[in-house]
This record gives C-alpha cells, sequence and structure tokens, in this order.
C-alpha cells in the first residue's frame, strides 16, 4: 500500500532539505537561484509520478496539477518527458 503525504508531510520534507543544504554549505554562499533550484528538483518527480498515476493522460495530469495542458507539455519538453 502506497504512503499518503500530506501538504504538511511534504512542506516538512523540503524545508527539511533545505535545512540541510544550508547546513552542509558551511558558510560558504547559497546559489543565486535557489528558488529555481528547488523548484528543478521537485517538479520532474511530480511530473513523472501525476503521469505514471494516470497512465500518461496529459488532460488528466493537467487538470490534477492545476495547470493548461499546453503548460504541462512545455514542462514535459523542458524535462525531457515527451
Amino acid at each position: 500500500m502506497s504512503e499518503v503525504i500530506n501538504e504538511n508531510d511534504m512542506a516538512h520534507h523540503v524545508r527539511k532539505t533545505l535545512v540541510e543544504y544550508f547546513r552542509d554549505l558551511d558558510g560558504e554562499t547559497p546559489c543565486a537561484d535557489l528558488y529555481d533550484m528547488v523548484v528543478e528538483c521537485v517538479e520532474k518527480p511530480m511530473l513523472e509520478i501525476v503521469l505514471e498515476r494516470v497512465k500518461g493522460n496529459q488532460t488528466l495530469a493537467a487538470k490534477m496539477l492545476g495547470i493548461n495542458r499546453n503548460t504541462l507539455r512545455k514542462k514535459m519538453q523542458r524535462h525531457g518527458l515527451l
């Protein structure tokens, strides 16, 4: 049975990972594009899992993600998922 993760659990995991990221920097300056780095790390696996869940149906995936189908296709193309 798969584990259900609610928003609070996801936020906890993201928070934990960011704390570890800053700890591992050991005083060094973080990258200037931290936001893009985090989105990039999360977006591809999210798209993969959602597409797997809906058996590749892009219309259903876009609806589940709350984005339009053209936006989904652009994101899929950027991540090499087409």
